[in-house]
């Protein structure tokens, strides 16, 4: 009976192993052309993104993880915008467009807010539905990491310093 009970736990094991492979998946995998509509109206496509590092944020203003983790996304991009480095936060289609202003305004975000009003934006980057989902580009414009959940923030650091000092 504890054997049984033993193999349940391996396979559990395994079983979760390889879900942390898929959501922290590391490669280079172009960025997936897309239209980002910012709170001003204006726009912003995957190809402007080329030419520095950027920090591609999925996430809601119901999102307890994302709201949380909001004042470290911040402080990053703060000690690295002078860099070259960058942050797009995509807020999803079914967070209020007016809560997501309110949010971008009382918390003073500094870098670029896009609403995904239609959800085609998360569709396009790997049908993203859990939040936050965060994806890290290089300045080729390729995805080098995606982050299901809160990133390890020293680790992310690191590796926005590795793709900064890249040609």
């Amino acid at each position: 009976m504890a054997s049984k009970a033993w193999i349940g736990v391996a396979a559990a094991a395994v079983a979760v192993a390889a879900g942390i492979g898929v959501y922290a998946s590391t490669g280079s995998e172009v960025a997936p052309a897309s239209t980002f509509v910012l709170l001003d109206g204006s726009k912003q496509t995957t190809a402007d993104l080329k030419g520095k590092v950027t920090f591609v944020n999925f996430w809601a203003t119901s999102c307890v993880t994302c709201v949380g983790e909001m004042p470290k996304v911040i402080a990053t991009y703060d000690k690295y915008k002078g860099r070259g480095y960058d942050t797009l936060a995509v807020a999803m289609s079914y967070d209020p467009p007016s809560y997501v202003v309110n949010y971008a305004q009382t918390r003073k975000l500094p870098f670029k807010v896009a609403i995904d009003n239609t959800g085609n934006v998360a569709k396009a980057w790997g049908d993203v539905q859990l939040t936050p989902t965060s994806y890290l580009v290089n300045k080729k414009g390729e995805i080098v990491k995606r982050y299901v959940g809160e990133p390890d923030f020293a680790e992310l650091e690191q590796l926005i310093q590795k793709l900064l000092a890249e040609a």
